[in-house]
């Protein structure tokens, strides 16, 4: 007789014989998403906001070639570029990931769509990121910049504020430097307050099916950012639980374990009203969830159910 809770047995069940039909939010509702992209691709891609852009439905998290060599860095973007990925998320916040990413990159920098963050809240410190940015990811300018990790009020306060970081995205995307102006948080508080605050064309947020069901985690910030026409990006789609995982050094949750269940976590995000999900941070995730968006399909209403009673089973990574 197996060892493992009920709820847990099901969600392993549904992750090997995940199915598909048309999407439907957490209720059971119908919900808008993305509008994709005509032309075939081997990951599909969809449409990002009000931008014009159309990104594939897998995002190349930066920290994938954080201390990887310099060859092994070329051959994984060389990989993801095989796979069709053209959009592609890093920081300064990932130790030497822009060191990496940046050689490896230059060849397809035209034919890709770059996202880069600022941890920095102030005017200056922002303009000093962004300047050592361009010239780590070796461009002239990127598509996205982005606040990045805000969580705090105080923190949107001081970004909005006079000599705040705003400042520094504003100059920039006048000079040209940025395209788009997006930020990511980790609180519900902070992301509402800023899409109170400003017109934002981005927003990078955790949608994740434990932190939905368990943390309420998610569901006004995705209703009010899409209200507002923003491209809605997600981050953890691969989260299980908080915890580590010795296997996956650099990512700071523990991460689904197999294949299926990384597809079943994927499909629970893109069957919301999510343009991409970028991945975690190594390889093997990254593939995986390659793997399933090649065949992707929205959950079912039964899945949604089943997925819901499973995730009782865990802790989320983020709760309202």
């Amino acid at each position: 007789m197996s060892s493992q809770p009920p709820n847990r047995r099901r969600f392993l069940q549904l992750a090997a014989a995940a199915s598909t039909a048309v999407a439907s939010s957490a209720c059971g509702a119908p919900i808008q998403l993305p509008a994709p992209f005509g032309k075939a691709y081997k990951i599909p891609r969809r449409s990002l906001g009000k931008t014009g852009e159309t990104l594939s439905v897998v995002g190349f998290g930066g920290i994938v070639v954080m201390n990887e060599t310099p060859e092994s860095a070329a051959l994984l973007v060389k990989q993801a570029i095989d796979r069709d990925i053209n959009y592609f998320d890093v920081a300064p916040a990932y130790g030497n990931a822009q060191d990496r990413l940046g050689p490896a990159l230059e060849p397809y920098r035209k034919g890709v769509f770059l996202a880069c963050k600022t941890e920095r809240r102030t005017k200056q410190a922002a303009q000093r990121d962004l300047t050592r940015s361009l010239e780590l990811l070796r461009t002239d300018h990127l598509d996205l910049y982005q606040f990045h990790a805000v969580t705090r009020l105080d923190e949107v306060d001081t970004i909005l504020g006079p000599g705040g970081a705003m400042e520094t995205f504003l100059d920039a995307r006048e000079k040209g430097l940025i395209r788009f102006i997006g930020f990511s948080a980790h609180s519900e508080v902070a992301a509402l307050a800023l899409l109170d605050r400003f017109k934002f064309d981005t927003m990078l947020f955790p949608v994740n099916w434990v932190c939905w069901h368990q943390g309420n985690f998610g569901p006004r910030v995705l209703a009010k950012a899409q209200q507002q026409g923003l491209g809605i990006l997600a981050l953890k789609a691969l989260a299980l639980e908080m915890g580590k995982n010795v296997k996956y050094p650099k990512c700071w949750y523990k991460p689904v374990d197999t294949p299926d269940a990384a597809a079943l976590g994927l499909r629970f995000t893109l069957s919301r009203p999510v343009t991409a999900a970028v991945s975690p941070s190594h390889a093997e995730l990254l593939w995986w969830m390659c793997d399933a968006a090649e065949r992707l399909k929205p959950l079912t209403q039964q899945e949604e159910a089943e997925l819901a009673a499973a995730s009782k089973e865990h802790t989320p990574v983020f709760a309202a």
